[in-house]
């Protein structure tokens, strides 16, 4: 008797792309991108709405950190202007753009093993 797939921890599942159910990998088509489903299990990630709850967190989160960092800078070396734009511009573009894949596939994975749907008004009669 063959026993069911176990399904990954969250971030395990964010951080190496893989199925939230089955923990097949295959869950990005390609960097960014969801793929279609799941070729392991079948599981139809279109199912799911991640939107833009990833980009929204890490404005906060990298913006916070990035800005904590140019002003620890500045209050201890004082460097030109330029100094702070080389440093600061490419840092804020590489964490975003590493972290939103991370941050997505985690808010996709949460959805699914909380079967959190988008909310609905019931109509009482």
């Amino acid at each position: 008797m063959t026993e069911a797939p176990t399904a990954p921890a969250p971030i395990e599942a964010a951080l190496r792309g893989l199925c939230p159910r089955c923990g097949a990998p295959g869950l990005f088509a390609n960097f960014l991108r969801f793929a279609d489903r799941c070729g392991s299990c079948g599981l139809d990630y279109r199912d799911f709405n991640v939107g833009d709850g990833a980009a929204a967190f890490l404005i906060l989160i990298v913006g916070g950190l990035v800005s904590l960092l140019a002003i620890l800078v500045e209050l201890k070396w004082s460097p030109p202007l330029v100094v702070h734009l080389l440093l600061w511009i490419p840092l804020t573009i590489v964490l975003t753009i590493v972290l939103l894949r991370v941050a997505k596939g985690l808010l996709l994975v949460l959805e699914y093993r909380n079967a959190a749907r988008e909310g609905r008004i019931v109509k009482h009669d």
